[in-house]
């Protein structure tokens, strides 16, 4: 069974914030993944709801792995990173309970699509939410 992967019409952000900081009130929408450390607040949401002023790196592009993922499953994200890092594309990843998403620069978007279906996965579009 090839592995499906779906990918996102919108671009994505990945914010930095002071570790004490609070979660703001624009850290919200259909996709938003928060993680706190002792070194910083990583937020990855919807580029549109972040202000210009919050240190982030913009223009990410979203896939998520379609169906849900078995904790027992191995190498999953490895086998998506390893053709995009021979394709020389640079990548970002979370993982959820459910399953993993990938991110990629805008501008390396066609390259990462073909990459990965020259790997073996089918790629689609979304053009609705997420």
């Amino acid at each position: 069974m090839r592995m499906k992967l779906k990918v996102f019409d919108s671009k994505m952000a990945i914010c930095r914030l002071p570790s004490d900081a609070g979660v703001p009130v624009w850290a919200t929408g259909e996709f938003c993944s928060i993680t706190r450390t002792p070194d910083e607040l990583s937020i990855v949401c919807e580029q549109e709801r972040v202000p210009q002023t919050v240190e982030a790196e913009r223009d990410w592009r979203m896939f998520r792995v379609e169906g849900k993922l078995d904790f027992s499953l191995t190498g999953i994200l490895a086998s998506i990173a390893r053709p995009l890092a021979e394709a020389g594309v640079s990548i970002f990843s979370i993982s959820t309970f459910n399953t993993d998403y990938i991110f990629v620069k805008s501008g390396d978007l066609v390259k990462a699509i073909a990459a990965l279906k020259s790997a073996g996965f089918e790629v689609s579009l979304s053009h609705a939410g997420f």
